[in-house]
């Protein structure tokens, strides 16, 4: 395993998270305490949950987890957690609004069984609270010693851009990650997200990194999922449904070649892709899915593994999702640089 700064804090993280959407759903709560336990063998530190995960019941998993284990287990961990989704039926249930986040906080905190998280994440944007007065309330967080760090999820380029500058305008504290889906399939954020966290300083935390297994290589162009799998269980699943990507020829061209370079290489499609976006830039952790144990171990099995510049080069080119000529494209891109003429 390897370790990176969370962003542009100080806090070193491993290079891959364990997410935990799964824990209380798909994986009980044994198979939850397996995988923790394997994670933290593996060397990795990074855990990723949120309040909404299996309605709270994840949190409460990785806290029983935490209670049983030793100080030295426990103090090697860096827990993130997630606000800003429904815990209720009422109107202030959900938002970034202060009332809903100093609930939301303090409930976590209890289900985690712990004083302070390492990271609290705004789950999305809310269009209808003032960023303002979110940022006002982690910052009391803050300062009340209940969160170390802030960050952003499923934030926009012009959302993240505002959030910080407001942030600094104010003196409140300063996100230092964003956490936005981002794999082989899915590269638009290069366009605006990435550029905006390398100039902010913000670290990418990746969800969704195997784009919901499309990247272990599992489905079939002829053939729709079935059995023990996401898709196969519900083939319409989110962004990752199977009529949504089957259609689509870059889909199967990245397969393929994610296919190549793991059988150049002797290891798992799954590893070949996480490698990659593990490598991108301002990525500092890349958060793992599994199911199981054996799914885990399989995914560990990308720590410390480095693609070459040609491999690099190969998946790059076959998951280029072609920006429009113009502000992404080659026009765009030229006209946003410029050479330096007459100095050495």
């Amino acid at each position: 395993m390897e370790y990176r700064k969370l962003g542009n804090s100080g806090c070193a993280v491993s290079t891959l998270a364990l997410g935990t959407m799964t824990f209380g759903s798909e994986t009980d709560e044994a198979g939850s305490h397996a995988q923790l336990d394997r994670f933290v063998e593996s060397g990795g530190t990074l855990i990723d949950t949120a309040d909404v995960y299996s309605a709270g019941v994840s949190e409460q998993i990785i806290g029983r987890w935490l209670a049983a284990r030793p100080t030295d287990i426990r103090d090697q961990v860096v827990i993130a957690t997630k606000g800003r989704f429904p815990t209720g039926g009422g109107p202030n249930d959900a938002g970034l609004s202060r009332r809903h986040l100093t609930r939301a906080l303090d409930a976590s905190l209890h289900r985690l069984g712990v004083e302070a998280v390492d990271l609290y994440q705004v789950h999305a944007y809310d269009p209808h609270t003032p960023i303002e007065e979110t940022l006002a309330c982690l910052d009391d967080a803050v300062r009340a010693g209940k969160v170390c760090y802030v960050g952003l999820s499923n934030f926009t380029g012009w959302q993240l851009q505002k959030t910080v500058d407001v942030a600094d305008a104010r003196n409140y504290v300063r996100p230092v990650t964003l956490q936005p889906q981002y794999n082989l399939l899915v590269r638009e954020i290069e366009w605006e997200i990435v550029p905006a966290c390398l100039s902010e300083g913000l670290g990418l935390l990746p969800w969704s990194p195997l784009g919901g297994g499309w990247l272990t290589g599992k489905y079939r162009r002829d053939e729709a999922p079935t059995g023990a799998t996401r898709l196969g269980e519900d083939p319409e699943r989110g962004v990752e449904a199977y009529q949504r990507r089957r259609g689509r020829e870059r889909t199967w061209a990245v397969i393929d070649a994610v296919r190549s370079v793991a059988d150049g290489r002797g290891v798992s499609m799954a590893q070949v892709a996480l490698s990659w976006l593990a490598d991108r830039p301002a990525v500092s952790s890349v958060i793992l899915g599994a199911r199981t144990v054996e799914q885990l171990e399989d995914n560990l099995g990308a720590g410390g593994l480095h693609l070459s510049k040609d491999e690099t080069i190969r998946l790059d080119i076959a998951s280029d999702p072609d920006p429009a000529d113009y502000p992404y494209g080659e026009p765009g891109q030229e006209q946003r640089s410029r050479k330096i003429e007459g100095h050495r």
